[in-house]
C-alpha cells in the first residue's frame, strides 16, 4: 500500500507542477496577450477560461473529431470524447461478435 500511496502523490506533484508551469507561462506574457489557453511543455492542454456548453460539447460528444482524448474544458489535461469511445467500441463489440462492420455500415448485413 505505500508504493500506491507514493505513486499517488507523484501524481499529485507532477500535476500541480504543471498547473504552476502554466500559470507562470499566462502572467510571463504581457497582460494583452495572455489567452489562459495553451499548452505545457508543448504537450499538456490547459485552458483555464469559463467553460462554454458548446466547448463541453466539442471536448466530450464531437462526432467531427476523430480523436479519442480532446483537450479539456477547464483545466489542465485532456478530456474523452464519448462519441468517438461508442464509435470505438461498437466496432470492437461487432468484431469480437464475429459481425462484418463494414457490411452493416453499408445495409448489407444478411441477418439470415
Amino acid at each position: 500500500m505505500r508504493s500506491v500511496a507514493r505513486v499517488r502523490r507523484v501524481i499529485r506533484l507532477v500535476a500541480v507542477g504543471l498547473v504552476v508551469d502554466a500559470v507562470v507561462q499566462e502572467v510571463a506574457r504581457p497582460r494583452a496577450e495572455r489567452t489562459w489557453r495553451g499548452r505545457v511543455l508543448g504537450v499538456v492542454p490547459y485552458d483555464f477560461t469559463v467553460p462554454t456548453w458548446d466547448r463541453v460539447r466539442r471536448a466530450y460528444w464531437n462526432r467531427d473529431d476523430p480523436r479519442l482524448f480532446t483537450d479539456r474544458v477547464l483545466g489542465l489535461g485532456w478530456a474523452i470524447n464519448l462519441h468517438r469511445a461508442r464509435v470505438l467500441l461498437s466496432r470492437l463489440f461487432n468484431r469480437l461478435a464475429g459481425r462484418d462492420v463494414e457490411a452493416i455500415q453499408l445495409g448489407r448485413f444478411d441477418r439470415g
